[in-house]
């Protein structure tokens, strides 16, 4: 049976700001916990209905669980996580690296963490602004990758004012990106689902690509982020 001051404790990682203060973040779900654990992240506590293989854990109902889940359902298990260290120090000149700007969805970032995580690409590069990645949504939407891709939240002007690497900007009046011969490194900057890349931004990026539309007449005005990242990440990695 847990306190009202644990289950308060757990609740509360909900928040970014009792994520940062406390340093620990929640993953729920067998497969994201034990992909976690299996990738050498530390847990501080794992609440789960089963008992466990080689895992420190509290044995617990399922109706705990449902009252400390972030979902909306529980999962049979629930681990509260160490945050990783930050160990961030360059843009690596030797391989391509995602930038989000402004991006707000969790399940969007969700997503992109996998298509990063896909493509083999190990650093996404976010802007402050952009929904903090260890949001429990977030976590949930990463289905395990979140242990395989580090997301940066950095300064994006001075970022791009500093890479040595080839920069490109998705954009809505850019090149085909059809027509663009992308080079083994750089970086890709996508913008916010409202509002896209911001201008202060845009304007240091000369590189501007457009994901070419094929229907006739009337279409869509814009793309999901997500859909948009994976059109243009399946285009770059082209053989």
């Amino acid at each position: 049976m847990l306190s009202k001051n644990q289950l308060k404790h757990i609740r509360q990682l909900s928040r970014k700001k009792y994520r940062q203060e406390s340093g620990l973040f929640v993953a729920e779900g067998e497969k994201l916990v034990s992909e976690l654990l299996d990738s050498g992240w530390k847990a501080d506590q794992v609440y789960t209905t089963l008992p466990l293989q080689k895992t420190p854990h509290t044995l617990v109902d399922l109706s705990i669980l449902k009252k400390i889940t972030h979902l909306t359902s529980a999962s049979p298990i629930l681990g509260i996580f160490h945050l990783p260290k930050e160990n961030f120090t360059d843009v690596k000149n030797n391989r391509f690296s995602l930038v989000l700007d402004s991006i707000a969805d969790p399940g969007n970032l969700g997503t992109i963490i996998r298509l990063c995580d896909w493509f083999g690409i190990k650093n996404i590069f976010c802007s402050p602004n952009t929904v903090d990645c260890f949001n429990p949504k977030v976590v949930q939407s990463t289905m395990g990758s979140i242990a395989r891709v580090r997301c940066h939240y950095v300064d994006l002007l001075s970022l791009i004012e500093n890479c040595e690497t080839k920069v490109y900007a998705a954009t809505l009046d850019g090149n085909s990106h059809y027509k663009e011969s992308f080079q083994n490194c750089g970086l890709l900057v996508m913008g916010s689902e409202s509002h896209g890349i911001s201008n202060e931004l845009l304007k240091k990026i000369e590189n501007r690509i457009r994901i070419t539309s094929h229907s006739d007449g009337a279409r869509a005005e814009s793309l999901n982020v997500a859909s948009a990242t994976a059109i243009l990440l399946s285009e770059i990695f082209r053989p």
